[in-house]
């Protein structure tokens, strides 16, 4: 993972230098989406400790709150400098941080209570999906045959990832209510992730610090509304562990590493490695807590990452 300083040197490339990367700009893309998949799984492990631990929205509210502190620290010469450029598009900033950081989790965590774990997973699938989807509408360009291929096999492997290899669970795959607040969630961080490749032209650290207010700010209105509801539960001992993870890992790490990823490679390439997560999330099952490993995780293992390298290999042939 770089560190933040790194981020924070790293200009937006011009259109032209989007449309073609960087030689050797995947083998700095790819750790970073694979670690940013790996914590993102880890997030989904924290998020089955969290009730009775701490609530949904005080924990979305406290994890952006911290993000913000552990940045003002680092990055407010960063922000000072870019100020003028970050304010004049704050409307667009706070748009991204509200719908690809708070409103997926709000819905997420509101999907949850509606479906299934295996509909949850599965619709996770989607991100990719629709992050080509959008960027095709908008011009962004066509979809190869590898490219789809890729992102099929990938599918197929998050599928058997999520339904531990018993593929009849899908002949009842049936869309109700949480469903369709996952789809939503899914749909709205794959328009976050295609708005990545035309963010502000303004250092990295400086933008995420603006989405991190822009996240703390929009957490708010759900966080008071739980609160008046009854619901909000203030973090345990176990639950400040949790909130700490989240924050520095998923929330701040991750998001970073996801941020430079799509600036390398591109929103289509990058979001392909969205599928790693329900394995990695399979994984850490095994190991944290304790789960065992059957045939159907390695084979979702080999397909998803199979399936990245379809779609990787097609690209660089493709790539001048």
């Amino acid at each position: 993972m770089p560190s933040p300083s790194h981020a924070s040197d790293t200009p937006m490339p011009s259109p032209a230098q989007a449309a073609a990367p960087a030689p050797g700009a995947a083998l700095q893309a790819y750790p970073l989406l694979v670690g940013t998949a790996l914590l993102w799984a880890g997030n989904a492990v924290a998020g089955r400790w969290a009730p009775g631990e701490v609530s949904p929205q005080v924990l979305t509210c406290l994890r952006w709150a911290i993000v913000c502190v552990a940045l003002a620290a680092t990055a407010r010469g960063r922000v000072a400098a870019e100020w003028p450029v970050l304010i004049r598009h704050w409307p667009r900033i706070l748009l991204m941080g509200g719908c690809g950081f708070t409103a997926f989790a709000s819905l997420f965590y509101a999907a949850g209570a509606y479906t299934s774990a295996v509909n949850l997973a599965l619709l996770q699938g989607a991100v990719p999906v629709f992050v080509i989807l959008i960027n095709v509408a908008l011009g962004g360009g066509g979809v190869s045959l590898g490219q789809a291929l890729g992102v099929a096999v990938t599918l197929l492997g998050a599928g058997i990832a999520a339904t531990h290899g018993d593929l009849a669970i899908l002949t009842h795959f049936g869309f109700n209510r949480g469903d369709l607040l996952m789809l939503a969630a899914c749909l709205l961080y794959a328009g976050y992730t295609v708005a990545l490749r035309s963010r502000p032209k303004v250092s990295g650290l400086a933008f995420f610090t603006a989405l991190a207010v822009a996240a703390f700010l929009t957490s708010l209105p759900p966080l008071l509304v739980e609160w008046a509801t009854g619901h909000a539960v203030w973090p345990t001992a176990k639950g400040w562990a949790i909130v700490a993870f989240v924050a520095i890992g998923p929330s701040l790490v991750s998001q970073l590493s996801f941020m430079r990823g799509v600036e390398l490679i591109g929103p289509n390439r990058a979001g392909v490695f969205v599928n790693l997560v329900p394995v990695f999330g399979a994984i850490l099952a095994v190991l944290l807590v304790g789960e065992p490993f059957r045939w159907n995780d390695a084979l979702a293992l080999v397909l998803v990452l199979g399936g990245i390298v379809i779609a990787e290999g097609r690209f660089r042939r493709r790539s001048p």
